[in-house]
């Protein structure tokens, strides 16, 4: 998109506490990093496995801490957050993969901590990413580790993904 979507945007501009500990995974270019670094956060991590993506990260926020990017697989990752964004990682996982992200979403939050994002509410017709999904498979891949504080169609999509999109926030059990 080339910016930080509208309904996850909303939601970080409606947070108070400016020291949480975040975590972006699969953060690509980063615009939700630099939108909440740009808005005080201080304890915001960008993960992506791909050092092309970091390179140009480091590019475009030349004053984000080198110490907060980590060039790794999400898997792998090892660390405890208030708060982690979903934006578009979830559906670049093939379906093997999603007991594993949710398991490794449950270990790297602290207890309380929240999940926050959007999910894909249909299916592609192609056979690779970004997959879709479905409510009944995300509700029974979410709901034995987390509490469901929202799970509706966004409100506020980009016109492109306007009723395709899920927006979620759950709470660590």
């Amino acid at each position: 998109m080339g910016y930080v979507s509208p309904p996850i945007k909303t939601y970080i501009d409606q947070l108070t506490n400016k020291k949480m500990d975040v975590l972006i995974p699969g953060a690509g270019r980063g615009w939700e990093v630099r939108y909440m670094a740009e808005k005080g956060f201080s304890e915001v991590h960008y993960l992506d496995f791909s050092p092309e993506a970091a390179t140009l990260f480091k590019q475009l926020s030349p004053a984000f801490s080198g110490s907060k990017i980590h060039v790794e697989d999400f898997f792998n990752h090892q660390g405890k957050y208030d708060l982690i964004f979903e934006q578009t990682f979830f559906s670049s996982l093939a379906r093997e993969n999603r007991h594993k992200y949710v398991e490794k979403m449950n270990q790297l939050l602290k207890p309380g901590g929240k999940l926050c994002g959007l999910l894909f509410n249909h299916e592609f017709e192609h056979a690779g990413p970004p997959y879709g999904g479905t409510e009944k498979e995300y509700r029974q891949l979410f709901e034995p580790y987390f509490k469901t504080i929202v799970f509706e169609t966004a409100y506020n999509s980009i016109k492109p993904r306007t009723q395709r999109e899920i927006f979620c926030l759950f709470q660590r059990k």
